[in-house]
């Protein structure tokens, strides 16, 4: 049997920054539409705008609810007013309430089940602000509203690297205090797990970066370390995960150390993420792990200063796309053995009455029968 396509519910984001330029690019190739059915959250008028903008040949249906989706279309979800003025380049207000309209509608969907996976197109995390909004971003959101008590991990990856972030849209000067024995330990649980069942590796290897320069360098340049950072590393090597560290950010990625981990916790936003933009270039993905929705999106934000230019690079989009599916596999292969354990191998058996029967020795007449092997050796010599 034909295997059921996966539903990727696409939120059009800001809708005067790249966002539709990203998702109508991505979609020219109907290749795309062999993997997945896309549902993309908007406006038509809105999208309509963009295309006839930006030249671009991208056919989309739309639809007026998620369940008339269809296969082997790019189908369009109406959101909201098609009233909304689009100013290519220029953050509003209008824009971010089109943004918030298209998201709520995708939070509201996802409860009902009417979709797989969810990628987000950039917001302006300043304009999106309402009293119906009072968060730093989508991560904080998403988790709010669908993460079912589960806190949310932000990683940033690509095909060679992903690094996750202890703490993530605080000013610099609330960061020191932020990172605690507990947060650490926390998050790095939460990004072993993900990485054994999202991304299917066995036994994961995680760095952990060190908060102040050079390490602290034994205490001078900071207690972080010593006191924090290596004591939350000493209990997840106690509960089973392999966590290193803390490094140096600079040397570690400068000497390429990331090569030899499956993933790297960064204490801070700019730690972690300024690299990684710099090494990932435009295939990066910001993937949110730990909460029951497989959520990604692009690493880049609106990019006011190339909206409506067709200069735009579609391929984080793309990968983001690819990567929600391939976590979405991941997923079911890693939970199905999980749901139907097999049944025990060995019964009791019993015969003589309520005598045992054993398929193999208990441990303790084992241990009673090397016992009497060494006597009856120690008696021959």
């Amino acid at each position: 049997m034909e295997e059921k396509k996966i539903r990727v519910a696409i939120t059009q984001g800001d809708t005067n920054g790249v966002g539709y330029e990203v998702i109508l690019k991505v979609f020219q190739d109907q290749a795309i539409l062999e993997l997945c059915t896309p549902i993309i959250y908007g406006s038509p008028k809105i999208a309509a705008y963009h295309k006839k903008a930006l030249n671009l040949e991208t056919n989309f249906t739309i639809i007026n609810k998620a369940e008339e989706a269809r296969d082997g279309r790019v189908n369009l979800l109406v959101c909201h007013d098609d009233e909304t003025k689009v100013e290519l380049g220029q953050p509003s207000t209008e824009a971010g309430e089109a943004a918030l309209c298209a998201l709520d509608c995708a939070m509201t969907d996802y409860r009902k089940g009417l979709y797989d996976v969810l990628v987000t197109a950039p917001i302006n995390k300043a304009t999106i602000q309402s009293p119906g909004f009072k968060f730093p971003g989508h991560t904080e959101y998403i988790e709010t509203c669908l993460g079912e008590g589960q806190k949310a991990l932000m990683i940033l990856m690509n095909d060679v690297l992903r690094v996750a972030l202890v703490t993530t849209h605080l000013p610099i000067k609330d960061i020191a205090k932020a990172i605690t024995k507990e947060a650490i330990v926390e998050k790095a649980t939460i990004f072993h797990q993900a990485l054994r069942r999202d991304f299917r590796i066995s036994c994961p290897r995680i760095a952990v970066l060190a908060l102040n320069p050079h390490a602290g360098d034994n205490g001078l340049l900071g207690a972080e370390e010593k006191d924090i950072i290596q004591p939350a590393i000493e209990q997840l090597a106690e509960s089973g995960i392999q966590a290193f560290g803390p490094y140096p950010a600079d040397g570690f990625f400068g000497a390429g150390s990331y090569d030899y981990f499956d993933g790297v916790l960064a204490m801070y936003h700019d730690q972690g993420l300024a690299p990684f933009k710099t090494i990932a270039l435009d295939n990066g993905v910001n993937y949110t792990a730990g909460l029951p929705i497989v959520r990604t999106s692009p690493d880049h934000g609106t990019a006011y200063d190339i909206a409506g230019q067709g200069k735009a690079d579609e391929n984080s989009l793309r990968q983001a796309i690819y990567t929600a599916i391939d976590v979405f596999r991941n997923r079911q292969n890693y939970d199905e053995p999980l749901q139907n354990p097999l049944p025990k191998l060995f019964h009791e058996k019993r015969e003589d009455g309520n005598r045992a029967r054993f398929a193999q020795p208990r441990p303790k007449d084992m241990f009673k029968k090397e016992k009497s092997d060494k006597s009856e050796t120690d008696t021959e010599s």
